[in-house]
């Protein structure tokens, strides 16, 4: 997992105006909470914020002054429209301790191509070290035939790193692939299969 320095500011000023006024100047208002702490208002740089974000559960070591704090990501708020960031909620953590978060799960290897690959899950809940959270997990689907599934219990998870999602949980799936007509190739198949079957003569 990515683990990425930025500096925070203490923040005084509350309200839609003042959040307002922090975004213009390129801050992005926060709250970090946790462990029986008593919540902590602080403006991060949106810039290196966003940067920092794209790293999936990054884990953020805040310097709040001659203070450092470890934090992760719990809720990010964007703008509907633009998509810049208007808030931000932080949990406090520290190393060694364990948390439960969602993680992202590729797909690979070669399945049947005769069906389409349907992502019914695109991550998986798993307890893991605060300061160790993979950053994606690896499922492999090689040999998956057309309507079977992949499921959470087959992803392959990285020492210290145990599964929270139900392990039958489905995470891809290969679907049945339809002809022109509407129905599915399997329809096609079977039946040609009863075609095939030898006519009792007794």
């Amino acid at each position: 997992m990515a683990e990425v320095k930025i500096t925070a500011t203490t923040r005084t000023e509350f309200g839609k105006g003042a959040s307002r006024r922090t975004r213009v100047a390129g801050q992005v208002p926060a709250v970090i909470y946790g462990h029986g702490s008593t919540p902590r208002h602080i403006t991060l740089p949106a810039h290196e914020l966003m940067l920092a974000l794209k790293n999936s559960n990054v884990l953020l070591d805040l310097q709040i002054g001659a203070e450092t704090q470890l934090a992760l990501p719990k809720a990010v708020v964007r703008n509907a429209i633009k998509g810049n960031l208007e808030h931000l909620d932080l949990v406090v953590v520290t190393r060694g301790e364990k948390v439960i978060v969602d993680v992202f799960v590729h797909a690979s290897g070669e399945f049947d191509r005769d069906g389409i690959l349907e992502h019914v899950n695109n991550t998986i809940q798993v307890e893991a070290d605060a300061s160790k959270i993979p950053s994606e997990l690896l499922l492999d689907i090689t040999g998956l035939a057309s309507g079977n599934s992949a499921t959470a219990g087959e992803v392959v998870l990285p020492a210290g790193v145990t599964l929270v999602s139900p392990a039958d949980l489905v995470v891809v799936h290969v679907g049945h692939r339809p002809t022109s007509d509407g129905t599915e190739v399997v329809a096609e198949t079977e039946a040609a299969a009863e075609v095939a079957e030898p006519v009792d003569a007794s």
